[in-house]
């Protein structure tokens, strides 16, 4: 039965895409085309209200024309496109290519700080928090990462092997996405980035990306990472549903961190992007 996307979030209407995805090679590998043809259009309209939900549906008001949002919705936006922990200037790069405006970088050093004051003062207040990554082993705050706090936990831990599949996962991400019309220059400079660094990506002129094949190949490599590195963050995640309260789950175990300084330097800066 065919669903109707209006009024979803943007994860209701991901894992739906996924689902038609799916379904629309299952009938195309059972030759049924008018199945097919149907699961397409209904994949169209959905993923036209991915867009909406997240870049807006265009409702005529000329503040959203000049990337007049709060910060924190900003990088709310960005981060949502990305799906993985990020880097502040990744974070502000993926907006300037797919958003209008610009995200202030000095608005960015302090924000996470400004979000857990927030939550600490009242918890749960806000829709979302703008959190930490936290360190697998130590459930730390990892250095200079933010999330999104309605992620599940697991995606919100990095191990050894999370800094590689995340790029991965968010360079599968950001070419599905901007595979859905003509990439603008800023697109392209931002996919080229992603596609330098992945085998395989790269099979055209320099400067320019195919997402088709960016995704195939950023896909191909994730497989080779993705498991071991979701045993490692379900691992971490399951000792911080034990050991962390709901602050620390969002924002990291500062006292742990502390602890661990004193008997081994720290290990947060293999995950910079």
């Amino acid at each position: 039965m065919s669903r109707s996307p209006g009024a979803s979030s943007p994860d209701e209407l991901e894992t739906r895409i996924a689902e038609l995805r799916a379904s629309v090679r299952r009938a195309m590998a059972s030759g049924d085309r008018q199945k097919a043809r149907e699961l397409r259009a209904e994949l169209r309209r959905t993923e036209s209200a991915w867009d909406d939900a997240v870049l807006g549906g265009g409702s005529g008001d000329p503040e959203e024309g000049r990337g007049l949002l709060p910060v924190r919705e900003q990088v709310h936006q960005a981060l949502t496109l990305l799906g993985a922990p990020a880097a502040p200037k990744l974070i502000g790069s993926v907006y300037a290519a797919f958003f209008p405006g610009a995200i202030p970088g000095s608005r960015l050093t302090s924000l996470r700080r400004d979000e857990e004051r927030s939550f600490r003062t009242a918890p749960y207040a806000r829709p979302y928090y703008l959190c930490a990554a936290l360190t697998a082993d130590l459930l730390a705050p990892a250095r200079g990462l933010l999330t999104v706090s309605t992620w599940p936990l697991e995606q919100r831990i990095v191990g050894p092997l999370s800094p590689r599949a995340d790029f991965l996962s968010s360079a599968v991400r950001l070419a599905e996405h901007a595979g859905r019309g003509a990439p603008d220059p800023g697109v392209q400079r931002l996919l080229w980035r992603f596609a330098s660094n992945i085998p395989g990506a790269v099979t055209g002129t320099v400067g320019t990306v195919d997402p088709a094949a960016l995704a195939e190949a950023a896909r191909a490599e994730l497989d080779v990472h993705r498991d071991p590195d979701r045993r490692r963050r379900e691992s971490a995640a399951a000792r911080a549903r034990e050991r962390l309260d709901d602050a620390e789950r969002l924002f990291g175990s500062r006292l742990r961190a502390l602890r661990a300084a004193g008997r081994r330097p720290a290990t947060n800066g293999e995950t910079d992007r």
